[in-house]
């Protein structure tokens, strides 16, 4: 003899709907076969090697202790570590540089280049140079041209024809300046140490506080900056206005 059938049923437990997928984190760059660009590699350790070069004509020729301190030096050391990097980097398809750590050397080496020509070697500035420093020879000549013209361009141009745009910020333009900020600490610190009339106390003509004053210098400094700056902001708004020089047919792979 069967139960009888109650008249409420009980309410029966819901069924639990299937979860639900989270997207897969892996970026799709990681499943397209990586691209070897070997000309992009060559053209890089070329640069890498002439900054070397000009490096080290530099501290062969010159004082060590001076040139090392100086920031067209400084700026072309950095720019060989990170070509060469980029260089091994094109040549094996791995993932590239960040866009911050290209952007900061690229304006490093520009404003060195900028430095040395519009206020340095020009007649018409007040912060050129005398005498021998004005008009060098021999392997200081060419050691100059190097740093102050040939990687400059040349990393410039590495930017223009070989990476892919929009890599490089805003907010990172002003992250850019803490370099140029602690050089300026750092040569009017050297400055203080040295004694008066120690040659190239102080590094750069519109940094002289022995000639010009705290006053006046911290005025320089602060025109610079402020020009520094624009120009970290030009090139961020030129990285993300210009075509993608390296637009590759089909698939790609990471890119430079």
């Amino acid at each position: 003899m069967t139960a009888p059938i109650p008249r409420d049923i009980p309410d029966l437990p819901a069924i639990p709907s299937p979860p639900a997928f989270k997207p897969a984190p892996v970026p799709a760059t990681a499943v397209v076969t990586p691209v070897r660009r070997p000309a992009a590699a060559a053209f890089r350790l070329l640069i890498a090697l002439a900054a070397t070069a000009g490096v080290t004509l530099e501290l062969l020729l010159g004082d060590p202790s001076r040139a090392l301190s100086s920031f067209a030096i400084q700026s072309n050391m950095l720019l060989a570590l990170v070509m060469a990097l980029s260089a091994r980097r094109a040549w094996t398809a791995s993932r590239p540089l960040p866009g911050a750590a290209l952007g900061a050397t690229l304006l490093y080496v520009v404003i060195a280049a900028l430095v040395h020509h519009l206020l340095l070697a020009n007649a018409a500035s007040p912060f050129s140079l005398t005498g021998e420093a004005a008009t060098p020879t021999g392997g200081q000549a060419l050691s100059h041209a190097v740093l102050n013209t040939v990687t400059p361009i040349a990393a410039a141009l590495d930017w223009l024809l070989l990476t892919s745009p929009g890599r490089m910020h805003l907010r990172q333009a002003s992250t850019w300046l803490l370099y140029p900020m602690a050089y300026l600490a750092f040569c009017l610190t050297r400055g203080e140490l040295l004694l008066p009339g120690t040659p190239d106390r102080y590094l750069y003509p519109f940094l002289d506080v022995g000639q010009d004053g705290f006053k006046r210098v911290l005025g320089n400094a602060l025109l610079m900056g402020l020009s520094f700056y624009a120009l970290a902001v030009l090139l961020v708004a030129i990285d993300h206005a210009r075509p993608n020089p390296i637009r590759h047919r089909g698939k790609t792979g990471f890119r430079l």
